[in-house]
C-alpha cells in the first residue's frame, strides 16, 4: 500500500489518538473509521461522492451554528 504524508496540528492528533478503536490501532484505520460514518445511500440507491461530502459539510454547518431554522427562514423572508 503507498502512503503520504499529511499535516496536522498536534491537538488534531491527540484528538485522533483519543478517538483510535484499539491501542494499536494506525491514523490510517481511524480516519477510515470516521469517513464509513458518512452514509453511502439510502433505499433509492448509492450517493454520490459530492453528496456524501456535502453531508459532511451540512453536519459541520449545523455544528458549528452556520444554520438558520425554518421559521427563522421565514421571518427573514416576511412569509
Amino acid at each position: 500500500m503507498n502512503y503520504t504524508t499529511i499535516q496536522i496540528s498536534k491537538a488534531t492528533r491527540e484528538k485522533l489518538s483519543r478517538l483510535k478503536p484499539y491501542r494499536r490501532a494506525t491514523y490510517d484505520e481511524t480516519i477510515e473509521a470516521l469517513i464509513s460514518l458518512i452514509p453511502e445511500g439510502d433505499e433509492e440507491g448509492n450517493y454520490t461522492e459530492e453528496f456524501r461530502t456535502s453531508l459532511l459539510r451540512g453536519l459541520l454547518d449545523i455544528r458549528a451554528g452556520r444554520t438558520y431554522s425554518s421559521s427563522e427562514v421565514r421571518k427573514r423572508l416576511g412569509l
